[in-house]
């Protein structure tokens, strides 16, 4: 949608306009209740052991009123190295609130504002909407109209939109933050045990390797495309199983437990299967290697240590395009490359109550495959 010289850059602020266009106030409650909203901090303060700063505060020319700034989602500015973005939402801001008096104000000075009074009675019906509307959505594709479309970066950040349709976030941002502040610094120190510069470089290196995917079930696929090699026609399933068996107890270069290897065999050999059931792969299809997981991954600690201020934007755009050179050459399409990533997030990750976790991924799969407005569907592979 646009509006003058603007354009809405992603969902939310369209259903903002449109609420306030027609004066509609429990639109806009309920557009709120069901988005991520930013406060701006100086690092400095969100960097501070125990330091809660106090929600920023501003007079209001127009109405000269003070009120409280807080951002959706795509309207964040660019990257800064000093000012970030804590994550709210109006339940937490309704149980903050310092002054009856004050306003809140969305978007301030854009055509994507929405301002509301914040009396008691207003704050209740912020918690109202803030539990009605249950919080982001996950397992949603989210596109910043502003943001990289098209080109090598897009390219390379659609490469991580697994994750981003997961959790809800806008896939193709390079900015401000991955999802805020607080967040991406924790997210990178557990589960990846970066804690600054240095150990993200090292990270990022050993994922482009795909040195974290996993050692035995690569070698299990890569059995498998040297037998089809060998014997010029896929290997029946037991010709397979038994090279496998051979090559661990005979002479596994890295003293892996054969029973490891049978059992990842296992595993990939049931979800393949039910990639052709549910049309994912033709009857005669299989994946060749699980490299999209390590790469997809790759993206999005690029993206939490842009967040992180553990690298600034160039460095971020310099680190996506040496992910994406390596990515390209391992698979021949998007579906191909998406198969890759669902097989290796379920056969290493599927330990406790697998259907959910299947459903899960499909639903994500199918999204970045069929939805029109899919990178997958606007970006050429190769």
């Amino acid at each position: 949608m646009t509006t003058g010289s603007w354009t809405a850059p992603t969902y939310t602020e369209r259903l903002l306009y449109e609420a306030g266009a027609r004066g509609d106030r429990d639109a806009v409650l309920d557009a709120l209740g069901r988005t991520r909203l930013y406060v701006l901090l100086p690092r400095l303060h969100a960097d501070a052991p125990g330091f809660a700063p106090p929600l920023p505060s501003r007079r209001d020319k127009a109405t000269r009123r003070t009120v409280v700034p807080v951002l959706t989602q795509g309207m964040l500015p660019p990257w800064h190295p000093d000012w970030v973005f804590k994550q709210t939402t109006l339940g937490r801001l309704a149980a903050a609130w310092p002054h009856d008096r004050w306003r809140l104000a969305v978007n301030p000075d854009t055509p994507f504002e929405a301002t509301l009074p914040a009396r008691p009675a207003d704050r209740r019906a912020w918690e109202e909407a803030d539990a009605h509307g249950g919080g982001p959505a996950r397992l949603r594709l989210l596109t910043h109209a502003g943001e990289h479309l098209h080109g090598p970066v897009a390219h390379a950040l659609a490469l991580g939109a697994h994750l981003a349709v997961l959790n809800g976030l806008v896939w193709n941002a390079l900015g401000a933050q991955y999802e805020d502040y607080p967040t991406d610094v924790a997210r990178l120190r557990r589960p990846w045990a970066v804690h600054h510069r240095a150990d993200f470089r090292e990270k990022l290196r050993t994922l482009i390797a795909t040195r974290l995917v996993g050692r035995v079930p690569e070698s299990v696929l890569g059995m498998r495309r040297r037998l089809t090699a060998r014997l010029g026609h896929p290997p029946t399933d037991e010709q397979w199983a038994s090279t496998v068996t051979e090559n661990f107890e005979r002479d596994d270069p890295y003293g892996e437990d054969p029973a490891e290897a049978t059992e990842f065999l296992r595993r990939i050999t049931h979800y393949e299967q039910r990639f052709r059931i549910d049309g994912l792969l033709p009857p005669d299809g299989w994946v060749d290697t699980l490299a999209a997981f390590d790469h997809g991954r790759a993206v999005n600690v690029v993206r939490l240590a842009l967040g992180a201020r553990y690298c600034d934007p160039q460095e971020a755009e310099q680190s996506l395009h040496q992910i994406l050179e390596a990515a390209r050459p391992a698979y021949g399409s998007w579906a191909e490359f998406s198969l890759g990533y669902l097989l290796a997030r379920l056969i290493h990750f599927d330990e406790d109550d697998p259907e959910p976790m299947y459903q899960e991924s499909l639903a994500v799969h199918r999204t970045l495959t069929q939805d029109p407005s899919s990178p997958y569907r606007n970006i050429k592979w190769s």
